[in-house]
């Protein structure tokens, strides 16, 4: 898997929190029984199998065209903009909450929710480390899981956490980080990028 970049700002005297999910192939393809004209959409499809928040695309719909990925070539991925954080109603119904399919042409038939296979983190442990830059050899900052880092396999998320009372005492303004998960003894580096932290506005 190719580590994905992603910069953050903290805050400094302010609580840094970011909620993230882990993709994988194979894609998952789940059939579309209806879909509502409604403001979100809301969309049948028996099984979805989809955790709160995870990303799908709708594909191949028949009638409500509009709320169809775009894509390249018939039969290709959508691109990453093509696809929208769903919010589980139940187990068989999903809603869009940036999609509003009041004036879309009614639904007749067919079409899929398509998505990456959430990756398992049962038995998962992280470390983030922050460093002024890829070689410096000290670390600013080192979180890991369970108590900074918080990793769910019920709802496949990761999530980390930075105290309020931590940034306030950050001395740097720039840096690097690298965030690496260890599940059955393999190490992936996830996720890396830039660090910029700014003043706050409001002060006790």
């Amino acid at each position: 898997m190719t580590c994905a970049t992603l910069d953050f700002t903290i805050l400094k005297g302010k609580t840094f929190s970011r909620i993230l999910r882990w993709e994988t192939l194979p894609l998952v393809y789940k059939a579309i029984s209806a879909v509502i004209q409604s403001a979100p959409v809301v969309i049948s499809a028996a099984g979805h199998g989809l955790p709160d928040g995870w990303r799908t695309a709708v594909v191949s719909v028949r009638g409500m065209r509009e709320i169809n990925a775009k894509v390249s070539s018939k039969g290709a991925v959508p691109p990453a903009s093509e696809f929208h954080k769903a919010t589980v109603l139940t187990a068989s119904t999903i809603s869009l909450n940036d999609i509003n399919s009041l004036e879309f042409t009614p639904y007749t038939s067919g079409g899929t929710l398509l998505y990456y296979t959430p990756v398992s983190l049962a038995g998962a442990t992280a470390r983030l480390q922050i460093r002024a830059t890829e070689t410096a050899a000290a670390v600013l900052l080192n979180l890991v899981s369970p108590g900074d880092i918080v990793l769910d396999d019920t709802t496949k998320t990761i999530t980390i956490t930075i105290d309020a009372s931590v940034t306030k005492d950050f001395t740097f303004l720039t840096g690097v980080y690298e965030l690496e998960i260890t599940i059955g003894g393999v190490v992936t580096q996830l996720l890396k990028g830039t660090i910029t932290v700014e003043e706050e506005v409001v002060h006790d």
